[in-house]
């Protein structure tokens, strides 16, 4: 269940992040001088446009890339913060596997491995009993409607709907702090994007915190908090509410939030140009 705005418990928060790239003798700064703070329970959406510094941010805040300057501090519940930025790659790796999960665009799942190992091998980097691993990843993938029977299936016998919530089921395997989805549905149809975000949804829902870089309105409409970047700073941010459903679905029994909703987010991107 959401906590107030007030009472919400912070689980990253940047001071000063910096991304510079150098391409020859040209740097180009990415992220300047960031400061962000990341809600526990929150899924926060990150839009802008291309080159605006988005998957640079999300890659900096997960661990997955290092920032040229500043700070990023995690701070999980019932735990003392944790500075990531000048741990070593090895301390990164081991933060990544106990703290954060990922879905990414292109799901870079093994085409040598079935749907149950794609999720099992990275359980077991942090699970020591297996067979209670494979209950989890089972559980959890009839809970994306993957039944029993395409488990041994490869990545080229599905469809690439069923591959993304394989991916899914991946980046939660490890209970994360922190899942973060970069652009999860940019390779996907309509169906099943809806699909996809429809689970998204429900893991947020039952307090799974969640971060998403996106260019889409249908895929922002799942967030709560939607943060603009331009020209690697924070332009503005909005706070929609959780999401309450579709705001064409007539039968939806919170339309009208959902119409508001919408109404509010779309009017918001406007402002940013988008």
């Amino acid at each position: 269940m959401k906590t107030p705005a007030d009472e919400k418990k912070r689980i990253i928060h940047t001071k000063d992040l910096c991304k510079s790239f150098t391409t020859g003798s040209v740097e180009q700064q990415v992220l300047k001088s960031l400061d962000l703070e990341i809600y526990q329970g929150d899924f926060t959406v990150i839009m802008g446009n291309s080159g605006s510094g988005k998957s640079t941010l999300l890659y900096a805040l997960s661990g997955m890339d290092r920032p040229s300057m500043g700070a990023i501090t995690y701070e999980p519940p019932g735990q003392e913060p944790t500075g990531i930025t000048m741990f070593s790659n090895d301390q990164l790796a081991r933060f990544r596997r106990d703290h954060v999960g990922f879905v990414f665009q292109q799901n870079y799942l093994n085409d040598s491995m079935s749907a149950l190992d794609n999720v099992m091998v990275v359980g077991l980097l942090k699970h020591n009993s297996r067979k209670e691993l494979a209950a989890k990843a089972k559980e959890l993938l009839k809970r994306v409607e993957i039944e029993e029977g395409d488990w041994d299936k490869f990545p080229t016998q599905m469809s690439g709907g069923m591959q993304q919530r394989v991916a899914v089921v991946r980046g939660v395997i490890n209970s994360p702090e922190v899942l973060f989805a970069d652009e999860p549905t940019g390779a996907l149809n309509s169906q099943n994007t809806e699909n996809v975000l429809n689970i998204l949804s429900d893991l947020n829902s039952e307090g799974q915190s969640i971060v998403m870089v996106t260019h889409t309105l249908a895929a922002a409409e799942r967030g709560n908090r939607i943060i603009y970047l331009a020209d690697g700073i924070i332009s503005d941010e909005v706070e929609l509410g959780p999401y309450v459903g579709n705001y064409k679905d007539e039968s939806n029994p919170d339309i009208d939030r959902a119409k508001e909703r919408h109404a509010k987010l779309k009017s918001f991107l406007q402002d940013m140009g988008w």
